[in-house]
């Protein structure tokens, strides 16, 4: 009976989430540029962002993308202090682009204390910003034709101050087919963006990788040193946009891609490990409520099913497991994995316990954050 019970509460849980206004397992919220529609012909109210530290793979994939967006795009690559030649790259790559984008390449000051890499780069790349608009653009993320100009449509069309875009990832290697549906799932799960669209919802969240946003909103929060020490930068930005009244919009896109690569376990660890913890505030009181939680709604349904003793514990445990599958489903569907890819879930769900649990053991040794070579202290949180 008690195995029944953690079954029946399980599939209540997953029942909640179906059922839910917000629709947070939905991917209807999307921004697609169609693949047939001639790019904007001029884009000289556009200054592109990209902060780039060791990136030497990427950059010339995503400038060479940007060359094909329109015309008087002014693009700032600000190099964080790059050892691999991340800057020549990048002027190479615009001089083989051969168009009228307008690049510059800032080399970046040496990190000051209380700054994320990331956001001092950023923060030095906003004096260069005088058109209307700033897209921030990851590195690794490329564009395909006409999405700066759906970008731009989204914002004067539906009167955003931001607008955000959760690229797709990639997905071809085994560990990415496991972990990277159920890291934009779980998001979605946190954030629905339904609720993150809503005006009068508080709830707000971003995309890192892609955010459009209007130069003199920016500027009103001020700027980047508003927040300037945050991990979560993404989703803090669009915390202090929408908090001063401003609306906001985030969507999927399959336009919007991601040429970073996680061909094991260990690197997509590093990059989960990263935040997992910040994301609960470095409370050990919610990581232990998550465990337990996690434990309940991704396992019960599996033990109920195949460890229960009693027809009810069986069935309640099959139908939470299809109940969490259905859930699952448009996300599997959207990274067009076969249907039954969906009952992987509660096994990366498992793996994205482990790494949040190494999140906090990190945290509790002294370190916030470690990515590319720099380390942000516990202390500084």
């Amino acid at each position: 009976m008690l195995v029944a019970g953690f079954a029946a509460a399980a599939l209540a849980a997953w029942l909640a989430v179906l059922l839910l206004p917000t629709r947070p397992w939905s991917t209807q919220e999307r921004l697609e540029a169609s693949r047939d529609a001639p790019a904007p012909g001029d884009l000289g109210h556009v200054t592109v962002l990209i902060p780039a530290r060791n990136e030497v793979a990427a950059i010339p994939d995503t400038l060479a993308a940007l060359a094909g967006q329109g015309q008087r795009l002014k693009v700032v690559v600000i190099d964080d202090e790059s050892d691999d030649g991340t800057a020549a790259a990048a002027e190479q790559a615009a001089r083989a682009c051969d168009t009228s984008l307008d690049l510059t390449v800032l080399r970046g000051r040496p990190l000051p204390p209380g700054w994320g890499g990331k956001l001092w780069a950023l923060e030095q790349g906003l004096a260069r910003a005088d058109r209307e608009f700033c897209l921030l653009l990851d590195a690794e993320i490329t564009l395909e034709p006409g999405v700066i100009g759906a970008l731009l449509d989204r914002a004067e069309g539906d009167g955003c101050a931001m607008v955000s875009v959760m690229a797709r990832l990639n997905c071809s290697g085994f560990w990415e087919r496991l972990l990277v549906p159920p890291f934009v799932f779980f998001f979605k799960l946190l954030y629905p963006f339904a609720a993150v669209n809503a005006p009068k919802r508080r709830i707000a969240a971003a995309a890192g990788g892609c955010i459009l946003i209007r130069t003199a909103v920016l500027r009103e929060i001020g700027g980047f040193a508003a927040y300037r020490d945050a991990l979560i930068d993404d989703c803090t930005l669009a915390g202090h946009v929408k908090r001063r009244g401003h609306r906001i919009w985030l969507g999927l896109s399959d336009r919007v891609r991601s040429t970073r690569r996680y061909r094991d376990l260990a690197s997509f660890r590093r990059m989960v490990a990263r935040t997992a913890f910040t994301q609960l505030g470095y409370s050990w009181f919610l990581l232990g409520a998550v465990v337990l939680l996690m434990l309940l709604v991704f396992v019960a349904p599996w033990f109920g099913l195949l460890a229960g003793s009693s027809l009810p514990a069986k069935v309640l445990g099959g139908i939470a497991i299809l109940a969490m599958a259905a859930a699952y489903w448009p996300t599997v569907g959207f990274y067009r994995l076969p249907p039954f890819w969906a009952l992987t879930l509660s096994v990366a769900a498992l793996l994205f316990l482990a790494m949040t649990l190494e999140s906090a053991w990190n945290y509790a040794r002294g370190s916030r954050a470690e990515w590319k070579g720099r380390n942000y202290t516990a202390r500084s949180s």
